[in-house]
């Protein structure tokens, strides 16, 4: 069986659904082989049986990939119940479509299951062929969480919700000050027509524009001018535009600008980014939006409205863009993609929007190292524990109980620990509780219940256990 090898090659998180797809046909067996088991040993692969005892085998994770410690999963489940509590808040449901695909995933799924309405979330592991970049969270295998509207709706409605939950989720998750850029194709269409540039160059020269958030004007005209054909005049014409941004102000001028009134189809994306302001306005995201005529998104399929959102800092009373980690989520809308797929060519409109997880957590893992703060790796409530010796059975018993009541709880595994190392493993991992049998306790008929921050101790009867547990739980 053969398949389009799953590796994409363009940006990190710009819709997994959506990205384009590499490359060569190729057996998934053969791929592993030569793509992943050769960088794990570093040299053709041996023959099986021919291993010797000189020969050394390098332990690493293949190009591109990582491994996540206990520490860093916490981290990252944190993220990930962040991003998906969003989606389900905003009605959202959850698909899942294969890692590899002959057809681009999420326009696939729609076309193959004749579906016009559809608000959906995904989060997976998606992969693409390309050079890594680990210390700017760019992976060869990384996570994706996409929120898609599909459906034929009032202007800018859908597209305003995908911004809001962006902005929810960037703001929720307390890694810094951002801000989002906003632009439309077609405001780019009418700039480049009426300066001049031919259409059949308008792809190309907007791969160059989207390079202008890392090189400077100059640079992104010399590339344009002589690598993609466009003339001086035409560039310098692009230049007076696409260096400009603002809110509604900017909007209402380029309405008033004599020389972009001619493009019918940009003064129609004025006015619906006009209106998109205006939703923002009503959402309460407005003062971290702004247009920005020079943002591009490479990928040819966006028809409409494009966003990403940037990290910023301070920088002499001025906000700047933080250009180390780059953007750390992005979207926009794609009406034309479905109607690829389907063979009576039935537009379904859809706008989306993608978190960069991968970047978003390694700028917390930074900031966390940083602050020194202690990261839990267990979710443990209560420790069953012993003051004596012979409690095994005890405490299997009792920690049977509080797992059948839902409680999270651990033991040490030996038959007689002493109580001064339980109570130090409660320590370490943060355990709140420490549930201590023994001998007077059974006598009694009760067990003692330590709280672990301020070491007090109480007897409770032990059919009253559970409940003062989890009232102490719930505070």
């Amino acid at each position: 069986m053969h398949w389009i090898s799953p590796f994409f090659t363009r940006a990190s998180y710009r819709n997994r659904h959506l990205s384009v797809q590499f490359c060569v046909l190729r057996t998934f067996s053969s791929y592993l082989q030569d793509e992943v088991i050769k960088e794990v040993v570093n040299q053709p692969l041996p023959q099986l049986g021919a291993a010797t005892e000189k020969e050394k085998i390098i332990l690493k994770t293949p190009k591109g990939t990582r491994d996540f410690s206990p520490k860093q999963m916490a981290i990252r489940e944190k993220i990930f119940s962040t991003i998906i509590s969003c989606f389900k808040r905003h009605g959202a449901v959850t698909i899942d479509t294969p890692v590899f695909e002959l057809k681009v995933p999420f326009a696939r799924y729609l076309a193959m299951n004749k579906i016009t309405n559809f608000k959906r979330y995904h989060i997976a592991k998606v992969y693409r062929r390309d050079n890594p970049v680990m210390t700017k969270g760019r992976y060869r295998e990384f996570c994706q969480c996409d929120f898609d509207i599909a459906g034929q709706y009032d202007p800018m409605i859908p597209d305003a919700e995908c911004l809001k939950v962006m902005h929810e989720i960037l703001s929720a998750l307390q890694f810094g000050d951002f801000h989002i850029r906003i632009n439309d194709r077609r405001i780019l269409s009418g700039i480049f027509t009426v300066c001049g540039v031919p259409s059949n160059k308008f792809e190309t020269a907007c791969s160059t524009l989207d390079k202008l958030d890392k090189v400077t004007w100059e640079e992104v005209k010399n590339e344009m001018i002589r690598e993609k054909g466009v003339s001086p005049e035409a560039a310098d014409c692009i230049g007076e535009y696409v260096q400009l941004h603002g809110g509604l102000c900017l909007i209402e001028q380029l309405l008033q600008d004599p020389k972009l009134s001619v493009s019918k189809l940009a003064m129609e994306a004025l006015e619906e980014m006009k209106l998109l302001f205006e939703y923002l306005t009503l959402f309460g995201i407005i003062d971290q939006v702004f247009l920005d005529l020079s943002l591009a998104r490479g990928l040819d399929y966006y028809s409409g409205v494009i966003y990403e959102a940037a990290l910023v800092h301070q920088q002499d009373g001025h906000l700047m863009e933080s250009c180390h980690v780059g953007s750390v989520a992005g979207g926009g809308r794609y009406d034309g993609l479905v109607a690829t797929f389907d063979t009576k060519q039935r537009k379904v409109p859809c706008v989306g929007v993608s978190i960069g997880v991968e970047r978003i957590f390694s700028i917390i893992e930074q900031n966390t190292e940083m602050s020194k703060e202690k990261i839990r790796t267990v979710e443990t409530q209560v420790l069953v524990a012993a003051a004596q010796k012979n409690f095994l059975a005890g405490r299997m018993k009792l920690i049977t109980e509080l797992w059948d009541a839902g409680i999270k709880a651990e033991m040490l595994y030996k038959e007689n620990p002493k109580l001064l190392n339980q109570l130090q493993y409660c320590e370490e991992t943060g355990i709140p509780l420490v549930v201590i049998i023994g001998q007077q306790e059974l006598n009694d008929g009760v067990v003692k219940l330590r709280d672990v921050i301020t070491r007090k101790e109480i007897s409770v009867p032990k059919e009253n256990l559970i409940e003062e547990i989890k009232r102490r739980l719930e505070k």
